[in-house]
């Protein structure tokens, strides 16, 4: 995912791949100071009538948080554009030369803006709504009691708690701290976690990893820079794209191409020939129109709205919309085990004292660490539902010390005044990183992890410093807790789908790796039995992507590990998609080239991820996979007809000037061959179902079919044409040859549109067949024949422009084949 920076202005720095260094030292507003609780204080927070004060003083987070463009917005980009404006001067001028049937072209461009104006106003009122359903709402306390709130509703002044995965939503200075570690990665580039004290500043955008607290808001609204980190990262984006960046490239070069030949066919048709002069005015046009690839633009545009759309009714958003193109481009997918493949929460199986250890006494230690934690992580509440406070009877311990679980360390820890006043210190977490390497109880927990159970240790320690590096130095193991995790239902099926798609899979777990090879091989995950300890994964980026691409499981993870992995995928030149819905996940889905965030998951890895799965269903991925591929692999193909067609226009033109002659097509005739060769089986075509998966080099991949293809049906039609001229004599031979070469022009563009239908399906042949079947109508209906100006005149020049298109569909099927040999599909 693209970073974005700020400058000390709060404004977004383009072209910026690191945020810039945030002034953590920044002073508090002078003229409205924010009253502190002192140290070790609870914070109260505002009264009602205090925060009215302060609304009425404008000092709210009243910064727009707008997750698309308004209507406006949609309205301007998709009339005013540079086609646009060319195709309305052209548009007027027929009205005023020409018959009703020539300006058709100005019709058809309504009618495309309109249905692109109206595609994407569905799409931004989809986003609009499950940005809603999405959005995070800090807890503040007010009166005294803490309550849930919209962003844009908080206060200078305001005590919000914090807790692990929630956001920093504003600026503010820490009130209180219960070993609150933040990460400030986002705004420093720095990964390592903050520890934060009562006093410190947090900035918004940071989020927490481990402990809780509560902190009070010193800068709100256009003072801080949250709300547009929020506003960046839900905006509906038709930017950074390669299909569209590669679009606009297409039209520059169109528009150099276009310019130069439209100047010489004008001086052509009305200096050089001596004809009539609105003949010749509708002629220019007739020439100039088709070059343009006017609808290209709306179709992407429309494809990737109605992409939003159809995810959105599956509880998709999108927040960033390239990021469908992206995942359609996806080869290896990244995931997490936790919230991912298996369900958020687990259950206790056993409870296996060691040592001789009293399992009532063992039971007692689990209750007091679960009542020590007030945001327990699934595997504290796990044993918070097996032991509840209060269960058995027994008077509650008096906590003195508490530890919140971190991802880096593994482990979690407390400290206790016991009923008889002795006091004790527990650390309960990984047992491969707590015990010692060789520990006989290793081989009992190996066992339990190969049949896909989860193990923690239960260790009791020297009293001290819970959070020293070597706290677990000299502890006395006491009891393993196995938990077993609930599978998700879909998983299994959303692993097979990626594995036909050729899409690798790779488990990456801060668990035991043995165990989460047992679980990825109970969904029939390809490869499960490749487990590697990310302990012993080598630390040298070469060497770590060969680990990555000979292994599918990966335990005892750390964050940065998971971020290194990553970086060491794209070393290899692959497109990496990062799932995950964890604090520990955050770094990884920033730097994935796509990250996918479970809608439960932490507000951290909503804020960071590009598409957020709203309804927490692993099996709503495929469904963001096959958008991506249709809306790439088919504007990729009707991104050939469109430009097959700019480069046989721009070709004819070039020949008539060069041969003095008449331009053999009046604007009628191209919009009724741009009509059923190129506009109305685009439409169906871009929306179509598509499963190959995205390929690069867009501009590349288009232009080495369109051109040759162009130039063999401006040969065709062009060599049709003089060969008419020379058959044709009197009155009426003009509008004879332009028949002529006509059926020449259509018959090689729907040779050219057979092509690009293919793989063929029913409805594809039905489509193909209703195209032809549309231009014969023309030619057969006498009233259609006057409206365009279409006759065949004779046996003899008709059958020929058959053949000459027959030679030219043979030479287009000979030029694709060796293209296609010579480059790649």
């Amino acid at each position: 995912m693209t970073q974005r920076a700020l400058d000390s202005s709060g404004e977004q720095t383009p072209g910026s791949s690191r945020p810039a260094m945030i002034d953590a030292g920044a002073e508090l507003d002078p003229v409205h100071p924010v009253d502190l609780p002192p140290s070790g204080h609870r914070a109260t927070g505002l009264t009602t009538a205090e925060v009215a004060e302060r609304v009425a003083r404008g000092e709210v987070n009243d910064v727009p948080v707008r997750s698309s463009r308004s209507l406006t917005e949609i309205v301007r980009a998709n009339v005013f554009t540079r086609f646009n404006l060319i195709i309305g001067v052209l548009w007027v001028i027929m009205l005023f030369v020409a018959p009703i049937q020539d300006s058709l072209f100005g019709f058809v461009i309504v009618a495309n803006t309109g249905i692109g104006i109206i595609q994407e106003w569905r799409a931004k009122r989809t986003l609009d709504s499950l940005a809603v359903i999405g959005e995070a709402k800090p807890t503040v306390r007010r009166d005294g009691t803490a309550a849930e709130v919209s962003t844009h509703e908080i206060v200078l002044g305001d005590v919000i708690e914090l807790g692990p995965g929630d956001k920093v939503v504003v600026d503010g200075t820490v009130a209180e701290a219960d070993s609150l570690e933040v990460d400030e990665s986002l705004l420093t580039g720095e990964a390592d976690p903050v520890l934060k004290r009562p006093g410190d500043p947090v900035m918004s955008g940071s989020f927490v990893v481990a402990g809780g607290g509560a902190f009070t808001a010193t800068k709100v609204g256009r003072e801080a820079y949250a709300a547009q980190l929020a506003e960046e990262a839900s905006r509906f984006t038709l930017v950074h794209s390669e299909l569209r960046s590669g679009i606009s490239t297409i039209l520059k070069y169109v528009t150099w191409m276009m310019v130069p030949t439209a100047i010489g066919l004008i001086i052509s048709q009305l200096v050089v020939k001596d004809n009539n002069f609105k003949d010749s005015v509708a002629r220019t046009v007739g020439g100039i129109v088709p070059m343009i690839p006017e609808g290209l633009v709306l179709l992407t545009s429309v494809a990737f709205a109605i992409g939003v759309v159809r995810l959105g009714r599956k509880q998709c958003l999108v927040q960033e919309l390239p990021a469908i193109e992206g995942l359609a481009r996806v080869d290896v997918v990244c995931l997490d085990k936790t919230g991912t493949l298996t369900e958020g929460g687990m259950d206790i199986t056993e409870v296996r004292p060691l040592n001789g250890s009293d399992e009532s006494y063992v039971h007692q230690v689990l209750r007091s660490l679960g009542s020590s934690d007030p945001r327990p992580n699934a595997s504290l509440q796990a044993i918070i539902d097996a032991y509840p406070a209060g269960g058995d009877g027994e008077a509650a311990w008096t906590v003195t010390e508490a530890m919140p679980f971190s991802s880096a360390r593994k482990y979690s820890g407390a400290a206790f005044t016991e009923t008889d006043g002795t006091s004790s210190a527990w650390l309960l977490g990984a047992p491969d990183v707590l015990l010692p390497e060789g520990d006989p109880t290793l081989d009992e927990i190996e066992h339990l992890n190969e049949q896909g159970l989860r193990v923690l240790l239960l260790a009791r320690v020297p009293s001290g410093e819970l959070d020293a590096p070597d706290a677990a130095e000299g502890d006395v193991p006491t009891a393993l807790v196995v938990l077993e995790q609930r599978l998700r239902p879909d998983a299994a099926e959303t692993l097979k789908y990626f594995a036909q798609q050729n899409v690798a899979t790779k488990v990456i777990s801060g668990d035991n790796a043995v165990s989460v090879g047992a679980v990825a091989g109970k969904l029939g995950l390809a490869g499960a039995e490749n487990t590697l300890d990310a302990r012993r994964m080598p630390t040298d980026p070469d060497e770590m992507a060969t680990a990555m691409e000979q292994n599918a499981v990966f335990g005892r993870v750390t964050p940065q590990q998971k971020r290194d992995m990553v970086a060491a995928l794209q070393s290899r030149g692959h497109t990496v998609a990062m799932t995950g819905d964890g604090v520990n996940d955050v770094l990884a889905l920033k730097d994935a080239d796509i990250g996918v965030s479970m809608g439960s998951g932490s507000e951290a890895t909503r804020a960071v991820a590009q598409i957020v799965l709203l309804n927490n269903s692993f099996a709503t991925l495929p469904s963001v996979v096959a958008e991506g591929r249709r809306v790439i692999g088919n504007i990729t193909r009707v991104a050939t007809l469109f430009l097959t067609k700019t480069v046989y226009s721009v070709l004819l033109a070039i020949l008539v000037v060069c041969s003095q002659v008449e331009y053999p097509f009046l604007p009628r005739h191209l919009t009724l061959l741009a009509t059923l060769t190129i506009g109305v089986p685009a439409f169906f075509l871009a929306l179509a179902p598509n499963k190959e998966r995205a390929q690069p080099h867009f501009v590349r991949r288009v232009m080495r079919y369109a051109i040759p293809s162009g130039v063999i049906a401006a040969a065709a039609t062009f060599t049709t044409y003089l060969i008419a001229r020379h058959h044709y004599s009197g009155p009426g031979a003009l509008e004879a040859e332009t028949s002529a070469a006509t059926l020449t022009l259509f018959l090689v563009a729907m040779w050219v549109l057979a092509i690009i239908a293919r793989p063929y399906t029913w409805w594809r042949i039905g489509l193909v067949a209703a195209m032809g079947l549309g231009f014969l109508i023309v030619l057969v209906v006498p009233w259609l024949q006057d409206f365009f100006a279409l006759k065949l005149v004779g046996t003899t020049l008709p059958w020929t422009a058959v053949g000459i298109a027959v030679a030219a569909a043979a030479l287009l099927e000979l030029s694709w084949r060796w293209v296609g040999r010579r480059f790649g599909a």
